[in-house]
């Protein structure tokens, strides 16, 4: 089962890498956030290395700082080194991703 995984992440790591500059990282962030914290947030943007990731609120913004030098990592892994920073905002009830 382990290189069916291997195999999976591969294919998926390699179209991530081919994809256009701006649009990878917004692509890859809910598989390298995980299921739950991909259901509460969204990468709204990619700009000049910064990834803006929209968030619920206050306490989940300073959660997710708090993991964000691993969320840069794994991203790097999947897109090739391109975000050089993760950041977060709180939004409003009414901006949220429905």
């Amino acid at each position: 089962m382990q290189s069916a995984r291997e195999g999976l992440l591969k294919i998926v790591v390699d179209a991530l890498q081919r994809a256009p500059q701006e649009q990878a990282p917004l692509l890859a962030w809910s598989l390298v956030c995980g299921v739950s914290v991909a259901e509460k947030t969204q990468a709204t943007s990619f700009k000049d290395g910064v990834l803006q990731v929209a968030v619920p609120d206050e306490t989940w913004r300073n959660q997710l700082r708090q993991m964000a030098p691993q969320y840069l990592a794994g991203l790097n892994r999947m897109v090739g080194d391109r975000v050089k920073r993760v950041e977060f905002t709180a939004v409003t009830a009414g901006e949220r991703k429905k």
